[in-house]
């Protein structure tokens, strides 16, 4: 198959796994397609081992069900299954359905670039079943990854310190649409450029990059392809110095920074690629500091990540720029967020919602039931705790008790007379139809940097992270519970 622009156009309603089909088809024959629910997208663990993780991809989902819709080759393609044996997989009703059938939903989510914690929803889907359903699939591509590498970046960007982190994972991305969503998730999360050059065109992230080793291998001499790329860009001269050996090309490129020195230009800086990194910045920056370059930044790179920058930190490296690319795009150390989306409530014929309770014998994987929201609460600016709450039920002024989804022994007194709070659901459609305006990207990363700064620095740690109080308010703790005694009660009596 050629990839072609045409492959990438039109519906992506089959971008789906073939089970939400047959349910949608089931709920269709059972007469349940229209039913109202909500379901909760949430991840149940921090990835990384971290205390913290960096929402992201809404502004694909808001694309995705805005152009959600089965096309005529859609249909003509689910038309062509066959069941076992040998009739139709859909009834032809089904398929009219879906051929007929416009996105309807509300959706409220977190905005790009906040802070979010297990349990507690990421995006809400309302409305008819059969959507709700077949959204389940693509929404959760979409968030998984994109969180999940902006995660890994607003990590390295803090263990960087403030120096800039540059994004070049292409080249190791998992494919085409791995490679942007990564390099835009990554900016997200912190990352002051890519490399890029289709993502910075769509997104408009700024692009940047020098030269690799081939570049200096095309010559007969070092010198020689120095002197050939600062005639090429004498204001962008920054040299890979490290193709044969490390101090003899920083001593060439101060050759060449001497040369454009004489012109008015100035040497922008050095990159090293392999070897130890802290003993070869720190020779490096004597070299350049001895000749006159103190301004003159050394960028390095090799297989970088949060842990070997936070070492290279200790050992007080003399590097100011971070070049991360497998590590960060692949999200090396943990290729999955294993962020899910349950059912939560069904409503009644009456109009009452029900809430829908998932049991389990991992307290982890029991879901929480209903309508619910998540409030921030603040205190002096820092955020101090998330409360996961009933829609209906308001928190009065004597307060309430949250209480952690997973060990209901760790609780927190919320009183709200003391605090300010922040809803961290924001409407993005409703029924079907998008009230929310995206962010631009600048202000999306930004975003990540403000409420970075609303956390304390315990809750950043690389290794063992301070845990950060989130919890359900006591009436929906109750209903959960409630909810699954009910459950096992019926259990028993079918048994």
């Amino acid at each position: 198959m050629k990839i072609t622009k045409d492959l990438y156009t039109g519906s992506l309603a089959l971008l789906t796994d073939f089970y939400q089909l047959t349910m949608a088809y089931a709920y269709w024959k059972a007469g349940k397609g229209d039913q109202e629910a909500v379901f909760n997208l949430f991840f149940r663990k921090h990835p990384f081992n971290g205390g913290f993780t960096v929402a992201a991809g809404l502004e694909y989902v808001v694309d995705y069900c805005r152009n959600f819709r089965f096309e005529k080759q859609d249909i003509d393609y689910l038309a062509g299954m066959k069941a076992p044996d040998g009739s139709p997989q859909f009834e032809k009703g089904f398929l009219d359905y879906l051929s007929e059938m416009r996105f309807s939903c509300d959706i409220e989510a977190v905005e790009e670039g906040t802070i979010v914690f297990p349990n507690a929803p990421m995006l809400r889907v309302k409305g008819p079943l059969i959507q709700c359903q077949l959204l389940e699939t693509p929404l959760l591509n979409i968030v998984n990854f994109q969180t999940l590498i902006a995660t890994k970046a607003a990590r390295i960007t803090l263990a960087a310190k403030g120096e800039p982190v540059l994004e070049f994972g292409l080249r190791r991305a998992q494919g085409i649409d791995g490679a942007l969503a990564a390099s835009r998730a990554a900016f997200i999360g912190g990352c002051t450029s890519t490399s890029n050059v289709m993502a910075g065109r769509l997104f408009g992230i700024p692009v940047s990059g020098t030269h690799a080793h081939s570049w200096i291998m095309s010559f007969e001499t070092e010198l020689e392809a120095f002197e050939a790329y600062a005639d090429a860009f004498p204001d962008q001269s920054v040299f890979l110095v490290d193709t044969y050996d490390t101090i003899q090309g920083v001593k060439n490129a101060i050759k060449v920074g001497e040369k454009l020195r004489s012109m008015g230009k100035e040497l922008i800086g050095i990159r090293i690629d392999s070897g130890d990194l802290a003993y070869f910045s720190n020779q490096a920056r004597e070299l350049l500091d001895q000749a006159g370059f103190p301004n003159a930044k050394i960028v390095a790179s090799n297989d970088l990540d949060e842990y070997l920058i936070s070492s290279l930190k200790t050992q007080e490296a003399s590097i100011n720029v971070w070049g991360v690319g497998t590590k960060l795009v692949t999200a090396f150390d943990q290729p999955a967020l294993g962020a899910v989306y349950k059912l939560s409530g069904i409503k009644s014929p009456e109009g009452e919602w029900i809430p829908k309770i998932k049991v389990s014998q991992q307290s982890l994987k029991i879901n929480i039931p209903g309508v619910h929201n998540v409030r921030r609460y603040f205190s002096g600016g820092k955020a101090v705790a998330d409360m996961i709450y009933l829609e209906g039920q308001e928190v009065d002024s004597k307060g309430t008790v949250i209480i952690d989804p997973i060990d209901a022994t760790r609780r927190k007194r919320i009183m709200p007379a003391f605090y300010q709070s922040e809803e961290l659901l924001k409407p993005i459609f409703e029924k079907g139809k998008k009230v929310y305006k995206c962010p631009d990207i600048q202000s999306i990363r930004k975003r990540t940097q403000d409420q970075l700064k609303t956390f304390d620095k315990t809750h950043k740690r690389l290794v063992n992270p301070h845990v950060y109080p989130v919890g359900l308010e006591e009436n929906l703790h109750h209903l959960r519970m409630d909810l699954v005694l009910k459950a096992k009660e019926i259990e028993d009596e079918s048994n």
